[in-house]
């Protein structure tokens, strides 16, 4: 899929990058691609990088093969890795890092579903900002079956986009729910047939690649402030400038130029 492959934690993570679209796998298909706890401190610190290269922008996620975005958590580590409180919470301590970085990615990311998206995994895709599945793909928090819970950092991102009522019923039922459901609830951008998601998640990078990038970062901001607060009470002199400053730059003045001389805009970022 990708001209030049990377290897992190083991191998178990593969950076790919094409053009101006960067792909991260999670390559562990022989446990439905379990998000290790390595995985996720290489996530901490791989993510914000590509945020700060300026030849990429846009981020895909996905899972190797066609089982499994991600099942999240490997449970056959939970002996040595989270037996008790403490331990834990110092495993959550330095798996949110990575949860986070990618919520606080300022280009657009993208999650690639197939298969289950569950636990840690649904987690992770609940953080990118445009989610397309398979129509077989199946999703839940089924954590009640291990009788544990998943937290306020963790579930804060379903009860923006699915709701409350959504949240409680994957929760408290720990039923897996359908692609078809969470297009439904809105988790979902697109379901597609299961051998066209590769194809419909590129063309999506490339269309949005392709747009004006500062345009694309000032929208998931602004996105994410009317989140915070849906009343805007809370904005600075600052945050209303950003609503403005797209008109000073020179992607702006490429893009006028372009519509009116009937071609396709080059954005250079500036």
């Amino acid at each position: 899929m990708t001209a030049a492959t990377e290897g992190f934690a083991g191998g178990k993570l593969l950076l790919g990058r094409e053009g101006q679209i960067a792909t991260i796998t999670f390559n562990h298909p022989d446990r439905m691609n379990a998000i290790e706890l390595e995985m996720w401190a290489e996530l901490a610190r791989l993510v914000p990088e590509l945020d700060k290269d300026d030849n990429i922008r846009v981020l895909i996620f996905r899972g190797a093969g066609e089982r499994a975005f991600s099942a999240g958590a490997d449970i056959s580590r939970f002996a040595e890795e989270r037996s008790n409180s403490a331990q834990a919470r110092e495993y959550s301590e330095q798996f949110l890092p990575g949860l986070d970085a990618i919520d606080a990615f300022s280009k657009p990311t993208l999650s690639l579903i197939r298969g289950a998206c569950v636990g840690g995994g649904i987690e992770l895709a609940s953080a990118t900002d445009i989610r397309i599945a398979g129509e077989s793909s199946r999703f839940g928090v089924p954590v009640a079956k291990l009788g544990l819970v998943a937290g306020y950092s963790e579930l804060r991102r379903f009860v923006h986009s699915i709701g409350p009522t959504r949240t409680m019923d994957m929760l408290l039922t720990a039923r897996l729910f359908s692609a078809k459901e969470m297009l439904d609830v809105g988790f979902l951008a697109r379901v597609v047939p299961d051998g066209e998601v590769e194809k419909t998640v590129l063309e999506t990078a490339g269309r949005i690649a392709s747009l004006a990038p500062l345009v694309q970062r000032w929208h998931k901001e602004f996105v994410k402030t009317i989140l915070r607060d849906p009343s805007l009470d809370t904005l600075t002199e600052e945050d209303i400038a950003k609503q403005f400053a797209s008109f000073d730059t020179e992607d702006f003045k490429e893009g006028v130029d372009a519509f009116l001389s009937k071609r396709t805009p080059r954005f250079e970022g500036r």
